[in-house]
């Protein structure tokens, strides 16, 4: 008997080892295979840099302030929570799905009393008769001959995968979510300083202004533009303090916890540098990226529920088995020939199902393409990404250099204006128009600094990095 059940379960592992779902093999990727090249893009990528996805986040990020707000944020932010049960929770559908391979052994016991009547007794007398069994056996285990059930598991598995690349995703998001944020606070304060400087350089010029007018030196149209100057600086000094505070609470919501104030920056001079990166080659980053791996599993898993599909066309084998004692007292269970055992197999074969398994098979198939559609566009996605950044990080230090020659030529031009309005030469209007376009380039230098480091960011995000 126990051979004869090793034999069986033998058998069926080898008639359950295969599907019927299609091979599975990897789309080509509908890309070009090298990044753009032009003006706006870098040429010459040196060999020595180091590729995102084998730089840890711990490693790009060389600022200890942000190192320490990110791993705060990876122990404490709700979405990447949410994301990491997530995937316990696929990985208990997959293990779920995986069961049903293997039959599921139940012990059962139970007792029957019954009295008959005499009327309905067939001897006249009241009868009393008693029932007793013990068994050990499976019910309704359906022995996988078409692979149905093991194409259900293999789907659940692509699913469970994908989950677990979607928390992988999230955490790359939120790497560079905090990092992008961390460096628009920085920026916003370095704004509310310059704002400040230029607030208390316009109010020492209005009271100097102001004594002339007094002493007839000045005339009124001079004071009341200087007055204008001083107002615009004070709106913006009210408004960049509000964004300031409003930087630090998005801040803390993402990172999940109240930031202490010592891991804030104070301005663009307080974050470290961040590290270049190899783009390397298309087809090869990409296809390392967790949300491309996300899109593979699930039309992997679109590909298993084909096999299911096909397979319903074909019969399906349940068994339902049981062995033990049964008795007609409590105490003779386990006395010499109570032995029971029982064996009952049933299939069931579709005949008319008017179309039913035929539309459930175009069902699965179009998934499939729907998924292949998908997983094809996040790879195009992702190239438009990664182009879009190296762009950027082609022609943003052209853009700083000559930002930073503004700087210096509008910082000359209104010290000049102001020598020649002192002087008597020219109008407080110029000295005004002078220290507007100062204004507006320091305002600009600050922008492409946060672009230039957030450009960094970007491109650390899309090219797949900060995941452990």
């Amino acid at each position: 008997m126990k051979r004869g059940i090793v034999a069986m379960g033998v058998a069926i592992a080898c008639i359950t080892g295969c599907t019927m779902a299609p091979n599975y093999t990897r789309p080509d990727a509908p890309i070009p295979e090298s990044w753009p090249t032009g003006t706006a893009y870098p040429q010459n990528q040196s060999e020595t840099k180091d590729a995102a996805t084998d730089l840890k986040w711990d490693q790009f990020f060389m600022d200890p302030q942000l190192r320490k707000l990110i791993a705060m944020a990876l122990e404490n932010n709700r979405d990447l929570r949410v994301a990491a049960l997530n995937v316990e929770k696929t990985r208990a559908q997959y293990r779920i799905q995986r069961a049903d391979l293997l039959p599921t052994i139940n012990a059962e016991g139970g007792g029957t009393i019954q009295r008959v009547p005499e009327d309905l007794s067939a001897t006249g007398n009241a009868v009393t008769s008693r029932v007793y069994s013990l068994s050990l056996g499976l019910s309704t285990y359906e022995v996988d001959f078409f692979g149905r059930v093991r194409s259900l598991k293999d789907q659940a598995l692509e699913q469970f995968l994908a989950t677990e690349e979607a928390r992988r995703s999230a955490q790359i998001s939120l790497v560079a979510e905090v990092a992008n944020q961390y460096l628009t606070l920085a920026a916003d304060r370095e704004r509310l300083k310059l704002v400040n400087d230029t607030l208390k350089s316009q109010q020492e010029s209005y009271s100097l202004i102001k004594s002339r007018y007094t002493l007839g030196a000045s005339s009124e149209l001079d004071l009341r533009q200087a007055q204008t100057s001083v107002d615009s600086a004070r709106v913006d000094a009210a408004r960049y303090t509000s964004l300031v505070a409003q930087d630090e609470n998005l801040l803390a919501l993402i990172v999940g916890a109240p930031i202490p104030p010592e891991l804030l920056p104070e301005g663009f001079g307080s974050v470290d540098a961040i590290k270049e990166l190899s783009t390397g080659i298309p087809s090869d980053v990409l296809q390392r990226r967790p949300d491309i791996m996300q899109a593979e599993y699930l039309l992997k898993g679109a590909n298993a529920n084909i096999g299911a599909a096909r397979a319903a066309f074909f019969p399906r084998i349940t068994l339902n088995t049981s062995i033990g004692t049964s008795s007609d007292q409590l105490s003779g269970l386990f006395s010499a020939g109570s032995f029971a055992w029982g064996f009952a197999p049933q299939f069931t074969v579709p005949i008319f199902d008017y179309g039913r398994n035929r539309a459930a098979l175009t069902v699965a198939e179009r998934d499939r393409d729907i998924y292949l559609a998908r997983y094809e566009k996040a790879i195009q996605t992702a190239f438009r990404e990664v182009a879009d950044a190296l762009a950027q990080n082609g022609t943003v230090k052209q853009q700083l250099e000559a930002q930073q020659s503004l700087v210096e030529a509008t910082s000359e031009s209104y010290r000049l204006s102001q020598a020649r309005y002192h002087g008597g030469v020219s109008s407080y209007l110029d000295v005004l128009d002078s220290q507007r376009s100062f204004y507006g380039a320091q305002q600009g230098l600050i922008n492409i600094n946060l672009n230039q480091l957030s450009n960094l960011v970007t491109l650390y995000k899309v090219l797949g990095g900060g995941v452990e």
